[in-house]
C-alpha cells in the first residue's frame, strides 16, 4: 500500500528551502534554519502516531548540521506492537517528492542494536540519533541503549574505527595539504571529528575541544557553500573542493580570495588531524594489555618507566616528556632539545609537555650554538621531523623560534605542480635533504637551505628575492657566520637554477655550463644546490622529478663543476654506435631504444616539425629533443613518453613519418582532428621570450604554453616558416604547462624578432 503525498507540505518545504538557499544566511545560522525546517516538515508528516513509534534523525540532521546537499537520514523506531508500514510510507514518499536524498529504515530498538553491532558505519550514524517526532520516551530508550552498547563494546569497536580512519587517510590524503581536498573523507576532515565524538561517547576521551569544534565549523561552512555553488544534493552531493569552485566559495563566505579560503581550510584540517592523533594515542595508552602471573592472577602494575632521551628530556609511556627537574621558565633552548629528542627517537611529544614548553623564554639572539645544532638535528632526523615540527606548530612554539614561518603557515600553492602547502613543502624538502647529507661537505647548510628556500612565498613580491632578504636576516639570528649566511642566501637565490637551465638550455653549448659556474661561484655551493634541487623537486610532486630530469641536472653539475675545478670543458657526448650507423647510411631512418627515439634523414627544412607532429599523432609527449647536422644529414633525438597506455608500434610510426615527409600524409588535418578529441581546460595565456645572453652563438626562443597534444609541432612549424634552423630543443613540463626552449641563429633584426613572437603567440592557446 502506498499513500498519496500531501502536496501542501511538500510544496511548502520546497519553497521555504529555496528561500533559505537563495537568501543571506550562511554557516551555522543556515544549518540551524535547515534543521528547524526539516524537523517541522517531518513532524507534520508523522502526525499523531501514538505511543510506541518515533521518528529519529541520524547523520547530519541528527547532529543538527545539515548542509544544502545533505541527505535526510531517518529511522522510524517502533516497539513491535503494530504494523508501521503505512506510517513509514506516510513519511518516506513525501520526502522523496521533495527531491532530497533519503536514507531510511524501520527498526525496533533490538533490530537497531543488531545492525549497529555488525555495521560500523551504521553504528556511528546511530550515535548521532536525535528525536524528531512521535514517542520521545522510545527515542530516549534507543539513544541510551545504543550508546551503552557502544561503550560496552569499545575495546572491540574503537580499533575497528581507528582502522577505518587510517584507511580513509590512505585513500583520500590530507585535507590540509591537498590542492583539491575531500572535505568530508580526507584526513583532518569532517569524518575525523565524528570519530572523535564516537571516542567521547565510549568515554575513552573528552568531547572535542572548542578549538576542534571551531575548526569543524569552518569545514562545515565551506562544505555548505560548496553545495550551494555546485547545486549538489542527495546522491550527487559534491564534497571535493575543486579549484574551479574555490573562488566562488571564497566569495560566498566573504573571503578575500581562494588563497584565503584554502588557508582557512588547511588550518582547520590541521587542528582536527592533530586532535585525532593525540586522542588516538590516549585511547591506546588507556587500554594496556593485562599483566598476569604464572597462575593467571593479575600482577601489580609498576609505575611508569622513564627512559632518558637527553638533558631534561625523557620517554614515558611512549611519549616525550620533561624530566622532573626541568625548568622551562628559565630555559629558552628546551623547546629544541625536546624536539630533537623526539625526532631522533621517533616518538610524539606529550601534549602536557607542549603546554609546559609555552613557558620557555624567547631564544636569545644570536642563538646559542647548541640551539642551532638542535634545529639541524631535528631536520637531520628525516621523516620523524614532520610530526615533531607539526607538534611545535600546533602548540604555537614554532613561530616564536622562526617568526617568518607565520607568513607561510597553511599557505596554499594553487598549481597542480605542487602537492603541499608552502610550509609542509619546506618541511618535506628538509626531510628529503636529510637523505642526501652525505653527498655534501656542509650538511647543516643543506638542511637549513631546504627548510628556508621558499620562505619568501609568504610575502608579496618575487619569492626568491623576498626569500634572500629574509634569509639574510635569519642567518645571523640563528648564529650563522657571515660566510655561512652568504652561502644560505646563495642557495635561496639559485634554488631553481639547475632544473631551469638543465631542462631549458643546450648543455652542449659552452656558455651554458659557464653561466652556471659563474653564478654559483664555488664547488661547495654547486654540490649543495645539486642536493637541494633533488630534495626540493621530490617534495614538490611527482611531475617535478624524474630519471630524465635527474640525468640532465647531473650532467649540468658535472660540466659546471669541471669549470669550477679548472678542468677542460666537458665535450658533447658521442653518438651511440647504432646512431652513428644511421648517420653513415644517410637515408631516412627511425630508431627507438626505450624512450629514446632517433630520427635521421637528409637535411631539409621542416624536418623537426614534421617529426614532432608524427610523434604527437601517435600520442607521444616529447620530454626533450635535440637536433643537429652532420654534413648533409640531420639528426633529431627525442625523449618521449606515451600520453596514454604503452609505446606505439614503431613500424607504424616509421611509415607515417615517411608518408608525412613525402607529403602523402595530411599531418596537419590529422593532428587537428585528434586535438579536438581532448578537452581544453582553462589555462594562463601562452608567453614567448627571446633570450640573447644564454649563448654566444644563438638566440634562445623560450615558449611557455599549456601542455597540449602537438604543441611542439605547432611551435617548430612557425620556426620552419620563418626559416630558422633549430640547433637544439629542450622541453620540460611544469604542472599543466610546458616550457620549451629552442636554439636558433642569432636574431638581431627587431622586426624579425617581433614577427616571430607574434606568429608563435598566434599558433598557441
Amino acid at each position: 500500500m502506498t499513500s498519496q503525498p500531501p502536496e501542501g507540505p511538500v510544496a511548502a518545504l520546497k519553497a521555504c528551502r529555496a528561500d533559505l538557499l537563495s537568501g543571506d544566511l550562511k554557516g551555522a545560522p543556515l544549518r540551524a534554519a535547515l534543521t528547524t525546517l526539516y524537523d517541522d516538515f517531518l513532524a507534520g508528516l508523522l502526525g499523531e502516531a501514538g505511543p510506541g513509534v518515533a521518528l529519529v534523525a541520524v547523520g547530519a540532521l541528527g547532529r543538527q548540521d545539515p548542509t544544502p546537499g545533505s541527505d535526510l537520514d531517518l529511522v522510524l523506531v517502533h516497539d513491535g506492537s503494530r504494523d508501521v508500514t503505512a506510517l513509514a510510507d506516510q513519511v518516506w514518499y513525501p520526502v522523496w517528492d521533495t527531491g532530497l536524498g533519503l536514507d531510511h529504515s524501520v527498526r525496533t530498538i533490538a533490530e537497531a542494536a543488531d545492525v549497529a553491532g555488525s555495521d560500523l558505519k551504521a553504528a556511528l550514524g546511530l550515535l548521532d540519533a536525535r528525536h524528531v517526532a512521535g514517542d520521545p520516551q522510545l527515542s530516549g530508550q534507543l539513544v541510551s541503549s545504543l550508546r551503552a552498547s557502544w561503550r560496552a563494546g569499545a575495546s572491540r569497536r574503537l580499533p575497528e574505527l581507528r582502522a577505518a580512519v587510517e584507511e580513509r587517510a590512505r585513500d583520500c590524503g590530507e585535507v590540509a595539504y591537498l590542492l583539491e581536498p575531500d572535505l568530508k573523507q580526507a584526513r583532518g576532515g569532517l569524518r575525523d571529528v565524528h570519530a572523535l565524538h564516537a571516542i567521547a561517547v565510549a568515554q575513552r576521551a573528552d568531547a572535542p575541544a572548542p578549538g576542534v569544534q571551531a575548526a569543524y565549523g569552518v569545514l562545515l561552512d565551506v562544505r555548505g557553500e560548496l553545495h550551494r555553488v555546485t547545486g549538489s544534493t542527495g546522491r550527487r552531493v559534491v564534497d571535493r573542493l575543486l579549484m574551479q569552485e574555490q573562488d566562488a566559495v571564497a566569495a560566498a563566505l566573504g573571503m578575500v580570495d581562494a588563497d584565503a579560503l584554502m588557508a582557512a581550510v588547511s588550518a582547520a584540517a590541521r587542528t582536527i588531524a592533530w586532535a585525532g592523533d593525540t586522542t588516538w594515542r590516549r585511547v591506546a595508552a588507556a587500554a594496556p594489555a593485562p599483566r598476569r602471573g604464572l597462575l593467571g592472577r593479575r600482577r601489580p602494575v609498576p609505575g611508569p618507566e622513564r627512559r632518558p632521551l637527553g638533558r631534561d628530556v625523557v620517554e614515558q609511556d611512549g611519549e616525550v616528556v620533561l624530566a622532573r627537574d626541568a625548568a622551562p621558565a628559565g630555559d629558552p633552548g628546551l623547546v629544541l632539545r625536546v624536539a630533537v629528542a623526539a625526532a631522533r627517537a621517533g616518538l610524539p611529544i606529550a601534549p602536557i609537555t607542549l603546554d609546559r614548553l609555552a613557558d620557555c623564554p624567547p631564544m636569545p639572539e644570536p642563538w646559542p650554538g647548541e640551539a642551532l645544532e638542535d634545529l639541524v638535528g631535528v631536520l637531520a632526523a628525516g621523516p620523524p621531523a614532520v610530526a615533531v615540527l607539526e607538534a611545535l606548530d600546533q602548540a604555537d612554539l614554532l613561530v616564536p623560534l622562526l617568526p617568518e614561518w607565520a607568513a607561510v603557515r597553511s599557505k596554499p600553492q594553487r598549481n597542480s605542480y605542487h602537492r603541499f602547502t608552502v610550509d609542509r613543502h619546506l618541511v618535506e624538502a628538509a626531510v628529503g635533504a636529510a637523505a642526501l647529507t652525505r653527498r655534501v661537505a656542509r650538511p647543516d647548510l643543506l638542511l637549513l637551505g631546504a627548510l628556508l628556500h621558499d620562505i619568501g612565498k609568504g610575502l608579496p613580491g618575487d619569492h626568491t628575492e623576498v626569500g634572500m632578504r629574509l634569509v639574510a636576516q635569519i642567518g645571523p639570528r640563528l648564529g650563522l657566520s657571515a660566510a655561512d649566511t652568504a652561502t644560505l642566501v646563495a642557495l635561496v637565490r639559485h634554488h631553481l637554477l639547475l632544473p631551469d637551465v638543465a631542462t631549458r638550455r643546450d648543455l652542449d653549448d659552452p656558455s651554458t655550463a659557464r653561466a652556471v659556474a659563474d653564478a654559483v661561484g664555488s664547488v661547495e655551493v654547486l654540490e649543495l644546490l645539486h642536493a637541494l634541487t633533488e630534495a626540493d623537486s621530490g617534495a614538490t610532486g611527482p611531475a617535478a622529478w624524474s630519471t630524465w630530469k635527474a640525468g640532465l641536472v647531473t650532467d649540468l653539475v658535472r660540466r659546471a663543476g669541471a669549470l669550477l675545478a679548472g678542468a677542460p670543458a666537458v665535450e658533447r657526448p658521442a653518438l651511440s654506435p647504432g646512431q652513428q650507423q644511421l648517420v653513415d647510411a644517410g637515408a631516412l631512418a627511425l630508431q627507438a631504444v626505450g624512450d629514446e627515439v632517433t630520427i635521421v634523414a637528409p637535411d631539409r627544412p621542416g624536418l623537426l616539425s614534421t617529426a614532432a607532429g608524427v610523434l604527437a599523432l601517435h600520442r607521444l609527449d616529447v620530454r626533450s629533443a635535440s637536433a643537429f647536422a652532420q654534413g648533409t644529414v640531420a639528426v633529431s633525438v627525442f625523449r618521449v613518453s606515451p600520453r596514454f597506455g604503452s609505446l606505439p608500434d614503431w613500424d607504424v610510426v616509421r611509415g607515417d613519418l615517411r608518408h608525412a615527409l613525402e607529403g602523402t600524409l595530411p599531418l596537419g588535418e590529422r593532428l587537428a582532428a585528434r586535438e579536438k578529441a581532448y578537452a581544453r581546460g582553462t589555462a594562463a595565456p601562452s608567453t614567448v621570450r627571446l633570450v640573447d645572453d644564454a649563448s654566444e652563438t644563438a638566440t634562445v626562443v623560450e615558449v611557455r604554453a599549456p601542455d597540449e597534444l602537438g604543441v611542439l609541432h605547432r611551435i617548430t612549424a612557425v620556426l620552419d616558416r620563418r626559416g630558422l634552423d633549430v640547433r637544439s630543443a629542450h622541453v620540460s613540463t611544469l604542472g599543466s604547462d610546458v616550457v620549451d626552449a629552442f636554439y636558433v641563429p642569432v636574431l638581431a633584426d627587431a622586426g624579425a624578432r617581433d614577427g616571430l613572437v607574434a606568429d608563435l603567440l598566434a599558433a598557441l592557446p
